[in-house]
């Protein structure tokens, strides 16, 4: 989906957007086009930017889940990272940052063991933590995903890939004057956007 993006930044000269026109000044356009809280360039606030957009659960999800993946096989971390992915339908996918250091904590209480394969640490329930894993349930990491309507987040996505492609594109190949022309387009549709919210016409 980055490939959207391609019209901001990418090829020769990357972060200059058109000839002539970068630095302090192309970022400043940019900010004024989507404001102060609008998305990264590398994608939307609901997608890769910014680092966010992969759903979030409690730290305590982390634990179960791992627990309870362990109770299939011996993984690696990497591997369990993928495995939550794939099982939450994209919806959760946990950072290393929080999977490594609860690997830890686990192999700390004695509800898992390690050992190297291949440079890697491979991780294994231990009786303990077998018993441990029964107690949580079977999928902690539907949670993340349970309300989406994966629809509609669909149609948003796309439709706010083809609003900054577009806006991309005068950018990188526009006049000054076609430039400013879009930074207002932008600035109007998003005070609409906001009057939706309000209810107003």
């Amino acid at each position: 989906m980055r490939s959207h993006g391609q019209g901001f930044g990418s090829g020769p000269g990357q972060g200059n957007c058109g000839s002539g026109h970068h630095g302090r000044g192309e970022y400043e356009g940019r900010r004024a086009a989507f404001g102060p809280f609008g998305p990264g360039f590398g994608g939307p606030p609901w997608g890769g930017g910014r680092g966010r957009g992969r759903g979030r659960a409690r730290r305590g999800d982390v634990r179960a889940s791992i627990l309870v993946l362990l109770k299939d096989r011996p993984m690696h971390g990497y591997e369990m990272i993928q495995e939550i992915g794939e099982r939450s339908g994209g919806a959760w996918k946990p950072s290393p940052g929080s999977v490594y250091p609860t690997l830890q904590l686990l192999e700390d209480e004695g509800l898992i063991t390690s050992e190297s394969d291949g440079g890697k640490k491979l991780f294994t329930l231990t009786d303990t933590g077998r018993t441990e894993a029964d107690s949580v349930p079977d999928a902690p990491w539907e949670e993340a995903g349970r309300g989406i309507d994966w629809d509609a987040m669909n149609e948003i996505r796309q439709a706010g890939f083809g609003l900054m492609e577009a806006f991309g594109q005068v950018w990188k190949t526009g006049t000054p004057e076609q430039r400013q022309k879009a930074i207002s387009v932008i600035g109007e549709a998003r005070k609409k956007l906001y009057l939706i919210l309000a209810d107003e016409d």
